[in-house]
């Protein structure tokens, strides 16, 4: 049984991250770490009001990390050396260097410790996958994958993100860096990257808009395009190959286009289910994480290579 300690109860957290560990049978929430006593009241567990206070508690054997980017690699430290697994969400660090000492700490420690980019399980991609390796479409020549949308949290609601010192930086962050993980998926390590960030509209501290350009082996390029100043949504994802294609749009939708038809294969209905589970079997079973953080630290140098 996998006893998780829940550090951050925002946004993600209460949308998908608690239904998740409440529903998943091998999983029981032991205790949160919130500023907020009212919020563990209403959940029947105990609330800390630090990690170190969280991490102490002999029952739990899990940390999730859900609190804000600053946060994650003094947490991950943290639990690893409290003999904790751990599995945090994205992106792993501000910086490629902390998600480095972060990877290497998981290695020493020999413990499970993994990212949340639960893209990776989508039953689609899982078949994209399997078809671009059954030769589908011959050979990937380009993936392209764009995520538009407008985002100015002027009521405060996830006010955070748009702070440089809490979130890193603005979408190349919060939405790019899955897209940039669905790549490393697809088409393993990357071996060059570049890209640009700009404030085209918005006024916050954090770009509003990039673009990124990573080259895999084999002469696979992928082409991330996020937006924060669009008040027309887009959630675009295709892959060419020299005989075909794979229409995915829109990624976070159940089709799946391919040269042979059209295939119906929805997410969970609870986006954070899956890499919850998978961690859960990672920790019980011995089986690998979804996303090791050995393979999500690779967004994170990706991500270093945008000016």
């Amino acid at each position: 049984m996998i006893q998780w300690l829940v550090a951050g109860v925002g946004d993600i957290a209460t949308r998908r991250v608690l239904p998740a560990i409440l529903a998943e049978p091998r999983s029981r929430l032991r205790a949160v770490v919130t500023s907020h006593p009212s919020k563990a009241a209403a959940m029947g567990v105990p609330g800390y009001s630090t990690l170190e206070e969280g991490l102490a508690d002999p029952l739990v054997n899990a940390l999730y990390v859900a609190t804000p980017v600053a946060l994650h690699h003094p947490s991950v430290l943290a639990a690893l050396r409290a003999g904790k697994h751990v599995l945090c969400e994205k992106p792993a660090a501000m910086n490629y260097q902390q998600a480095q000492e972060m990877a290497a700490a998981a290695e020493a420690s020999g413990l499970v410790c993994a990212v949340a980019y639960y893209r990776r399980l989508y039953p689609k991609i899982v078949e994209a996958k399997r078809l671009m390796e059954a030769g589908a479409i011959g050979k990937p020549v380009l993936a392209e994958l764009n995520c538009h949308s407008w985002f100015n949290p002027i009521d405060g609601h996830r006010a955070w993100l748009v702070e440089r010192n809490l979130a890193g930086g603005g979408p190349l962050y919060d939405i790019a860096s899955h897209r940039i993980d669905l790549l490393h998926f697809l088409f393993g390590r990357p071996e060059r990257a570049t890209g640009f960030v700009s404030k085209a509209v918005q006024k916050y501290e954090v770009e509003d808009n990039a673009t990124v350009v990573v080259d895999f082996a084999e002469g696979v390029r992928g082409v991330v395009d996020v937006r924060w100043h669009s008040r027309v949504d887009r959630d675009q994802c295709r892959i060419v190959g020299t005989d075909g294609a794979l229409d995915l749009d829109p990624l976070n939708g159940p089709e799946l286009r391919t040269p042979a038809g059209t295939l119906h294969l929805p997410p969970h209905a609870n986006l954070h289910y899956p890499i919850v589970e998978d961690f859960v079997a990672a920790v019980l079973d011995g089986e690998k994480p979804a996303c090791p953080i050995v393979e999500a630290i690779q967004t994170d140098w990706v991500t270093s290579q945008i000016r």
